[in-house]
């Protein structure tokens, strides 16, 4: 008999991070076991409690980091099955650097206080920021960084915004410019006019512009806009009518991507159309289908506001329509869930990460961070660039702000 378990684990599985919930399942134990729920606030057993609790967290996090480093080890030899924590994690998938857990744990447990909660244990955010700042850590030790990319909604913007002059994160993008750390934005939203995006961009564009930020012409030019997720190239031009210059496909396409069939394009995006209408129908909803030269999606038709359910419904059925389809095979296409639409693009966010590392002249993997919010296994579209490079997972602008000023510290402290 199929367990409540089992059902609730099948239905929710595409929104779980597997590597996350095994370390959450490894601190459930001490805290289980060190924690005083019914001790009093004068109590010395308080203290004692968060120090036991703070060794065995941190022992915890020193064993994941040296199975991340074995794990390495095994993907550089080719002999992946021979890795533990695969054995472990099966789903868990590429590392281009070590992590420095231990010391990032203890970084976080100083500004969160996890060893001292007696009642709520380590979090699944609690360990999502922890593995942000061990990236950071680990970045900024081992170097070098040459290229920082980013997601658009939620990540650089709230959901729907625009980056005004006066946003924390650009004087953060600033200081990276500076240190001559190139920026790649890499947004889903797909326009053919530079216009468009300088709407969406144009605190950070006047911030390049601006003399007072002593940026080198060189300097000026290291930032780039892929939108569509890999569809089309801008490259910031202070000198050009919207701060952007668009970039000719044929400049900055990887090999791979001019082996499409305009064709195949056109198919997938009709079966995609299809699948999203079949959406629209069966679930009644008050949505108009807008299809785009390398996209297609359904919006609210006015101010409706759509259920998360009905999203992922319409995003789970248009992966599992075009997985199953021929030229879905030979196409590689993001299914989506943009907060309050649903997308299907040509490309992903593999593809457009590897396009900024090509387009900046090489960067590798692991000189290369991705910031984005969306990185759960479906319908979330910044899923794939952990194919691409180290990743780091926000969960709002604020939270982006505080992994550049944690990255920037680091950068300056070992200049």
């Amino acid at each position: 008999m199929t367990t409540r378990y089992r059902v609730e684990y099948a239905l929710k599985a595409h929104r779980r991070d597997a590597l996350i919930e095994f370390i959450k399942g490894l601190l459930a134990v001490p805290f289980v076991l060190h924690s005083q729920p019914t001790a009093s606030a004068e109590d010395d057993t308080l203290r004692d409690m968060a120090e036991d609790a703070h060794r065995r967290y941190a022992e915890i996090m020193k064993d994941v980091e040296q199975l991340i480093n074995s794990h390495i080890t095994c993907q550089k030899a080719g002999q992946l099955e021979r890795s533990k924590l695969r054995f472990l994690v099966p789903s868990v998938g590429t590392f281009f650097t070590p992590l420095a857990l231990e010391d990032a744990f203890k970084a976080q447990d100083h500004k969160r206080s996890i060893s001292s909660r007696r009642f709520v244990a380590p979090s699944f955010n609690d360990i999502r920021i922890i593995l942000n700042t061990a990236q950071i850590m680990s970045l900024a030790r081992n170097g070098p960084l040459k290229l920082v990319t980013f997601d658009g909604d939620v990540t650089l913007y709230d959901d729907g915004q625009s980056l005004a002059v006066d946003a924390p994160v650009v004087g953060q993008i600033v200081h990276m410019l500076q240190r001559n750390i190139c920026i790649g934005i890499v947004t889903a939203a797909g326009y053919t006019d530079g216009a468009r995006y300088r709407e969406r961009l144009h605190g950070l564009m006047e911030a390049i512009a601006d003399p007072g930020n002593n940026l080198t012409p060189e300097q000026q030019q290291n930032l780039i806009v892929l939108g569509g997720e890999s569809s089309y190239l801008y490259k910031s031009s202070p000198s050009d009518e919207n701060g952007l210059k668009k970039i000719p496909r044929v400049e900055w396409q990887l090999p791979e991507m001019r082996e499409w069939q305009e064709d195949d394009i056109q198919k997938l995006l009709d079966i995609a159309e299809a699948s999203l209408k079949e959406s629209v129908d069966t679930m009644k909803l008050k949505a108009l289908v807008v299809r785009k030269e390398r996209a297609v999606g359904i919006v609210p038709d006015g101010s409706h506001k759509f259920e998360r359910e009905q999203l992922e419904e319409a995003v789970l059925l248009a992966q599992k329509t075009l997985d199953l389809s021929d030229v879905g095979k030979r196409i590689p296409f993001c299914a989506f869930n943009g907060g309050n639409d649903v997308f299907v693009d040509i490309g992903d966010k593999r593809l457009g990460v590897v396009c900024c590392r090509r387009f900046f002249g090489g960067v590798g993997g692991g000189e290369t961070l991705h910031i984005g919010d969306q990185f759960l296994s479906a319908g979330h579209n910044d899923f794939k660039a952990r194919l691409a490079a180290t990743c780091v997972w926000v969960s709002s602008p604020g939270e982006t702000v505080k992994c550049l000023e944690e990255l920037n510290e680091l950068l300056l402290d070992r200049a």
